[in-house]
């Protein structure tokens, strides 16, 4: 059975779907953005700041289901420019230092609000 997963500590979605749903021991996040969960918009930002901020949110999601950095398996960044790479990469790296899971880099033309990077993750409580 899936349960829908949401929290006033991330931001309200911008569409219809979910912050991120959950089935059995596997946590399926959607990518998050540079929102503000308490205003609900975006703040355009620098690369590191908005990375940061998506950081933030995807921590708030996990854990109101339950989850921490570690029970995250598979990640996908979005870039809309790859000479942010680096940037992103470092912060990144700042939260998984010991067995970081797989992850997917992608430029993309474009993102929701004009964000430069979203990212979502794949959790499973047994990892």
């Amino acid at each position: 059975m899936k349960k829908v997963i949401m929290t006033d500590k991330a931001p309200k979605p911008v569409g219809p779907y979910s912050q991120a749903i959950e089935v059995e021991n596997l946590l399926f996040c959607s990518g998050q953005i540079a929102i503000n969960p308490e205003t609900n918009e975006f703040e355009p930002s620098d690369i590191a700041t908005q990375t940061r901020l998506v950081m933030k949110n995807i921590h708030s999601v996990i854990q109101k289901a339950g989850y921490g950095w570690n029970h995250i398996v598979k990640t996908t960044i979005f870039l809309t420019d790859l000479n942010d790479f680096a940037t992103v990469n470092e912060i990144y790296g700042e939260v998984f230092k010991d067995r970081p899971p797989a992850r997917s880099t992608i430029q993309v033309a474009a993102l929701p609000k004009g964000a430069n990077v979203e990212i979502e993750v794949l959790a499973d409580k047994d990892a």
